[in-house]
């Protein structure tokens, strides 16, 4: 009979490729390790890698196993806090993932009031990268995660939670930073400073389809990681820039012009969840829908 440590040791060494490394990521020594890889190969009548000098790869039975032994570890952990939640004297926490780049007021407000509607639900705050967040959320790490947006996928919904007005971030002595109010056009008919695609893609495709609309092709001379990274461009005069107006209320850097655009646009903060066949649990659904309608 297969053993759930069998599983738990092969999906180890199928990622590693490596017995050493598999050994010390599930903390046994190698002999055992490789020992109960061959037991499993012998339960299963089937070779699941290809042992060759210093190389290991996967049979094509090791690559179906691995898919489908991830799987049901992940429909393990479900079932697990499926029974946990009908006791009534556990209750698991609501895990949220938090796009790095989303330090909002309006995040902080949305989960303060959560915690006066469900006082009962725990809530488990994780800080990571776009692409973090999106594994996270296919792997069922978190339940919802919040974000500017992440790249088109099928497993993820993505539903608007609140928007924040776009503003101009100059240099202190930039021409236009003693302004009321700048136009966007104004605003990139000088070198702009913009966010790196692979880690902000939700904020780069809705600037991109403003841009669009509006026919404009700004001179990009600067990509950065982080938007306090770009922030730290603009202040050292390297070019312009925009940001939603929530974003720079909590940072409040002094050393740059913050300054409202005439247009009345706006960025998208999204709430993020797996689709899931059966349906949401009932706190999931309670908390997407606070998140959506209680700004």
């Amino acid at each position: 009979m297969i053993e759930l440590r069998h599983l738990r040791y092969f999906i180890a060494v199928a990622e590693e490729l490596n017995f050493r490394r598999a050994a010390e990521r599930v903390h046994i020594d190698q002999t055992p390790l490789s020992r109960s890889i061959r037991d499993l190969e012998e339960r299963l009548g089937v070779a699941l890698f290809v042992r060759a000098p210093r190389k290991l790869q996967l049979t094509a039975a090791g690559v179906k196993l691995h898919r489908h032994a991830h799987n049901l570890f992940i429909r393990l952990d479900r079932l697990q806090r499926i029974v946990r939640a009908t006791d009534a004297r556990y209750r698991e926490p609501l895990r949220i993932g938090v796009d790095d780049s989303t330090a909002q007021p309006k995040l902080a407000d949305c989960l303060s009031r959560w915690r006066v509607v469900a006082s009962d639900i725990p809530v488990e705050l994780t800080e990571m990268r776009t692409p973090e967040l999106l594994v996270a959320l296919r792997n069922e790490e978190v339940d919802a995660g919040f974000s500017f947006g992440l790249p088109d996928d099928d497993a993820i919904a993505q539903q608007p939670a609140w928007t924040s007005p776009i503003v101009a971030i100059l240099p202190l002595g930039h021409e236009l930073a003693g302004r009321e109010m700048v136009s966007l056009d104004e605003l990139y008919a000088f070198s702009v400073i913009y966010v790196h695609a692979a880690y902000h893609p939700g904020l780069c495709r809705q600037m991109g389809a403003i841009l669009q609309q509006r026919s404009l092709s700004p001179t990009i001379v600067g990509e950065a990681r982080t938007l306090s990274g770009c922030l730290t461009r603009v202040a050292a005069g390297l070019g312009v820039a925009v940001a939603d107006a929530d974003h720079m209320q909590a940072v409040r850097r002094a050393n740059v012009a913050v300054i409202p655009l005439v247009e009345k646009l706006h960025f998208t903060t999204y709430v993020l969840h797996k689709h899931q066949p059966g349906g949401l649990s009932e706190t999931l659904q309670r908390f997407l829908t606070h998140a959506t309608t209680s700004h």
